[in-house]
């Protein structure tokens, strides 16, 4: 019989993998993250966006609002960024090592993987 943790239906916590999943669900985020393997903390006080973020400007509107309003906060609840929306800046949180692997391998082969994934 199973354990009540394994009950269909029982609520539960995610596992550290399903964060870092959720984490790198979003290609701008996956960008940020990776961009903070070779610097930390990013401070730009007129955007919130990797300093390697290209976008047109019609999509800089979008996502700069994006950023603020849905990614920055997911990745700083996840505790794999502290943000600083005062200051703009944006560090390495307290979980951020727990990335680092995906991230250096996202990073490593950057050449080898879609567009579209980094």
């Amino acid at each position: 019989m199973p354990s009540p943790d394994h009950e269909i239906g029982a609520t539960q916590r995610p596992s550290a993998f399903d964060d870092a999943l959720d984490a790198l669900a979003d290609r701008y985020r996956r960008r940020l993250l990776v961009s903070l393997l070779h610097h930390n903390p990013q401070d730009d006080a007129d955007e919130q966006l990797p300093a390697d973020v290209s976008v047109t400007d019609t999509e800089s509107e979008v996502l700069q609002s994006e950023m603020i309003h849905r990614h920055l906060p997911k990745l700083d609840d996840l505790g794999f960024i502290e943000w600083d929306r005062d200051a703009a800046e944006i560090a390495k949180g307290r979980r951020f090592e727990e990335l680092r692997p995906l991230l250096e391998l996202l990073d490593t082969h950057r050449s080898e993987l879609p567009n579209d994934w980094l």
